[in-house]
């Protein structure tokens, strides 16, 4: 008698199939869920434009993901090249305002030019460090004495008519040293230059 319980409760997978299969049968023709997948006829024209559809919007999110990992790039670029220039030019400040402390000494030298001793020594010795430091710093000179006037690094302050030697558009006097820091002008330099 157990045993007889077992077999009706055991249900079998065969019947169950053509029990669905009959149900799907008389549902064709009404409008099916879309949740179990099945599609009524004419449902081939249907899958085509979804597979249009899905292609579509599969080129459309390639195009938008190829727009994000460019635009990242770009990022990542122009944040290096910041960190690289804030690095370069974060002195420039500081710079600017101890160019004048330089002006001093070079005048200082000049004015101390006949005169021999400690005070020359320790002047041209300051001038020494301090031009040492600042070349360390990526600082450069710009002396264009005897060169043509470049308007990118100097400023003409004043003309003066042709001498032997010169021509139109050289220098003729430096009044004040230029500098540069990593190629870039920080002050240019003030000259005279010959006319034409």
């Amino acid at each position: 008698m157990a045993q007889e319980d077992t077999k009706q409760e055991q249900v079998n997978p065969a019947d169950e199939l053509k029990k669905a299969a009959e149900a799907a049968e008389q549902a064709q023709g009404s409008e099916l869920p879309p949740e179990l997948g099945i599609e009524p006829e004419g449902a081939e024209a249907s899958l085509e434009d979804q597979l249009a559809a899905a292609t579509a919007k599969a080129a459309e999110n390639f195009d938008l993901y190829v727009r994000a990992v460019a635009e990242m790039e770009n990022v990542r670029r122009r944040a290096a090249e910041d960190v690289s220039k804030a690095q370069k030019f974060s002195i420039e400040k500081f710079a600017k305002n101890l160019l004048p402390v330089m002006d001093s000494l070079e005048k200082a030298i000049e004015m101390t030019a006949e005169i021999e001793g400690p005070m020359r020594e320790g002047i041209l010795a300051t001038h020494r460090q301090l031009m040492h430091a600042l070349e360390m710093s990526g600082m450069t000179v710009i002396d264009p004495k005897d060169a043509k006037f470049d308007p990118n690094t100097q400023q003409a302050i004043a003309m003066v008519p042709a001498v032997e030697g010169k021509s139109a558009g050289d220098v003729a006097q430096v009044f004040q040293h230029g500098w540069k820091i990593h190629e870039r002008v920080l002050r240019p330099a003030m000259v005279s230059v010959v006319q034409g």
